[in-house]
């Protein structure tokens, strides 16, 4: 079985603009990615990827407004070994709050779209900004009552 991890998408609305957090890791090949880390034994997959929010953003549950019924997979090869993240979608509830940096990232950056799916480099990765784009932008089509009805 391979590696699990889990994560949180994060995003924040400043200015009428969807940006997106991302992390510069301290190791290895210095990635960018949103917060995420290794399931522990005997946790599920969101009670890590609170954790690893907590511990790698500052950022707890309270801070969040969690998307929980629409887990996104991400599935890849890290040095010959098959690794599987789930994330879920959270925006942050107060746009200002800032990210606490762990020793485990050298730099924090609030991207819009494009400049993310840049920054992140990795094809699903990319997809997978995208399908959060997707998913906030029909939220928000949603609460304005946005029905196609006569």
């Amino acid at each position: 079985m391979g590696k699990r991890a889990a994560g949180f998408v994060l995003f924040r609305r400043l200015c009428g603009q969807i940006e997106y957090l991302l992390l510069k890791a301290s190791y290895g090949d210095f990635h960018w990615s949103s917060p995420k880390g290794h399931v522990d034994p005997g946790e599920d997959d969101f009670t890590t990827a609170l954790r690893e929010t907590k511990e790698e953003a500052g950022y707890d549950e309270s801070d969040l407004i969690i998307y929980r019924d629409t887990p996104l997979t991400l599935n890849y090869i890290v040095k010959g070994k098959p690794k599987i993240v789930i994330y879920w979608l959270a925006e942050l509830r107060n746009p200002n709050k800032k990210p606490v940096l762990s020793e485990e990232h050298t730099e924090l950056k609030w991207l819009a779209k494009e400049a993310a799916k840049e920054c992140v480099g990795f094809k699903d990765n990319q997809e997978m900004i995208d399908k959060c784009q997707e998913m906030i932008l029909d939220m928000d089509k949603k609460k304005q009552g946005g029905c196609d009805c006569p």
